[in-house]
C-alpha cells in the first residue's frame, strides 16, 4: 500500500513563507470540486458544498485504505475566486463572486474511485450539493504565492502585495485567485489563521 506524506510531497505548494512572495510551478492535480456564485457569507449553497465535498473526499480516503491502494490524509479546503471584472477578481464585489471550492486528491485516485465514492455518499447521506460534485484535473502552472496570517477579512493588503510582486517581475495575472485554508475558523483564533494566497501568472 502506498503511503503518501502530504507535507513531503506537496510542502512547497502548501506551506510557503509569510515573509516573502515565492514563485512555484504547480503540476496538474486532481480535485473534487463544487462550484457556485455569490457572497459566501450566509450563503446556503456555499455551506452545503462542504458536506458533499468532504463526504466524497473522506469516503475516497477510507475506501482506498481499505483496498490497500494508498494511505493519506485528506487535504485542506481550497477555493478559486473570480469575477467578470477586468483583472479577474475584485475583493469588494462579493455579490458578483464566482467560486469553486475543492479538495486535492492524490494521483492514485481515479474517476472510477470517485464515481464509487459518490454512489456510497448518495446511499448513506445524500447531501444537497452532491449532484454538483465534480472530479476535475486542474493545471495551474507558473504561479506566485504567499502565506497570509490572520482573518480572511484582512487579506486585501496581502493580495495587493502578491499582485505587485507579479507585475514588478514583468508577469501578468492569469487565471483565478486561489486560496488554501490551513486553519479552521471554528477552532482557531482569527489572528492565528493561515491562508495560502496563490495567483497564476504568465509573461
Amino acid at each position: 500500500m502506498k503511503k503518501i506524506d502530504f507535507k513531503k510531497e506537496y510542502g512547497e505548494l502548501y506551506f510557503p513563507s509569510a515573509k516573502e512572495v515565492v514563485i512555484v510551478d504547480v503540476p496538474p492535480m486532481n480535485f473534487v470540486t463544487v462550484s457556485g456564485t455569490g457572497n459566501p457569507n450566509d450563503n446556503p449553497a456555499f455551506q452545503q458544498s462542504f458536506e458533499a465535498l468532504y463526504g466524497v473526499s473522506y469516503t475516497l480516503r477510507f475506501g482506498l485504505k481499505k483496498q490497500s491502494v494508498a494511505e493519506y490524509r485528506v487535504g485542506p479546503l481550497e477555493a478559486l475566486w473570480w469575477t467578470d471584472e477586468a483583472g479577474g477578481f475584485s475583493i469588494e464585489s462579493k455579490e458578483d463572486w464566482k467560486w469553486t471550492v475543492m479538495v486535492m486528491q492524490p494521483d492514485v485516485v481515479t474517476r472510477p474511485h470517485f464515481d464509487n465514492a459518490v454512489a456510497q455518499v448518495r446511499e448513506k447521506r445524500n447531501p444537497v450539493a452532491l449532484p454538483k460534485v465534480r472530479f476535475e484535473r486542474f493545471d495551474e502552472g507558473l504561479s506566485a504565492q504567499v502565506m497570509h496570517l490572520g482573518p480572511y477579512a484582512t487579506e486585501k493588503p496581502t493580495i495587493e502585495r502578491l499582485h505587485h510582486y507579479i507585475k514588478e517581475h514583468e508577469y501578468k495575472l492569469h487565471g483565478k485567485h486561489h486560496e488554501i485554508y490551513l486553519g479552521d475558523p471554528r477552532r482557531s483564533a482569527p489572528e492565528k489563521l493561515k491562508t495560502v494566497l496563490r495567483q497564476p501568472m504568465r509573461r
